[in-house]
């Protein structure tokens, strides 16, 4: 576990003005998440210290950055992850949770390199690799409906 402190009321504050704002200053919003999934077939996962729950790493795509520039920045940002190979497009998904205008790309990453073992930080509390039939306690289910689809053949949703 980690020894950051929760985001203080203010940071909080910030934050959902913030997301409010991009919520309607912006057109169509893109995001990307990566399964990323070692030798062993374990899943990288992130716990963010602002939102509850285990997700997989990414985030949003910046004006002027392709879909996979955003998945490199953020597994490297998020991970310590670098990219060997380009990574298989999984799905496209709707994420209506956000907003009516954001979407999600999900990529499926076999080819990596851990760059160093990911310390906690501002954003991020824990990560690491767990094994796919021992996801930690708080997994949120848009993340396992994510890893069914991926990898078990489950019918893919529409919504995230």
């Amino acid at each position: 576990m980690s020894d950051l402190k929760p985001p203080s009321l203010f940071s909080r504050l910030v934050s959902r003005g913030l997301h409010t704002y991009w919520r309607f200053s912006r057109g169509l919003t893109l995001g990307v998440r990566g399964v990323v999934l070692d030798a062993e077939n374990r899943v990288f996962l992130i716990r963010h210290t602002y939102i509850s729950g285990w997700h997989l790493p990414g985030g949003g795509v910046e004006t002027g950055e392709t879909a996979l520039e955003a998945l490199s920045r953020e597994l490297r940002e998020e991970a310590c992850i670098a990219l060997d190979g380009t990574p298989e497009l999984a799905g496209v998904f709707f994420n209506n949770r956000i907003s009516r205008r954001d979407h999600v790309l999900v990529y499926i990453i076999r080819r990596f390199t851990v760059l160093e073992a990911k310390q906690p930080d501002r954003e991020i509390a824990e990560a690491g690799f767990f094994p796919l039939d021992r996801l930690p306690d708080g997994t949120t289910e848009a993340t396992r409906r994510r890893l069914a689809e991926a990898l078990e053949g489950e019918p893919p949703t529409a919504n995230w």
